[in-house]
């Protein structure tokens, strides 16, 4: 039922805005704006929800406490970057927003590297 509650907070933000636009652009921005902050505060309160998912699943199948910590830094990378990049494009700076989406991928990218050293020891030793 949450996806429905933030579809209509969305929808409901984005409908008063486009009537504020014609007015004054910069309301129009601010309350969109407002509605993507308190639906990514909204979001960020079930990663709680996610990270128990995640312990369970570590303690089914054992994995190393390091890769699952890679894991949901690379969820949380993604989800800051596609946040940021969002907003900057609405308020057209795309051209920001698209730096953020490959600042983003790097961070990705730097975070799992010691996974990648680590699967890349493993195959050495079995060659």
């Amino acid at each position: 039922m949450s996806i429905i509650f933030i579809a209509i907070t969305g929808i409901t933000a984005v409908l008063l805005a486009v009537p504020l636009k014609t007015v004054k652009s910069e309301y129009g921005m601010y309350l969109g704006l407002a509605a993507a902050v308190f639906i990514f505060l909204y979001g960020v309160g079930k990663l709680s929800s996610i990270i128990e998912a995640v312990k369970q699943i570590q303690d089914f199948i054992k994995i190393n406490n390091v890769y699952l910590n890679a894991l949901l830094k690379m969820v949380g990378i993604t989800y800051v970057a596609e946040f940021a990049s969002g907003i900057c494009r609405d308020c057209g700076y795309g051209s920001v927003g698209t730096q953020i989406e490959i600042f983003g991928k790097l961070s990705i990218l730097a975070v799992s590297m010691p996974i990648l050293l680590a699967l890349l020891e493993t195959l050495k030793s079995f060659l």
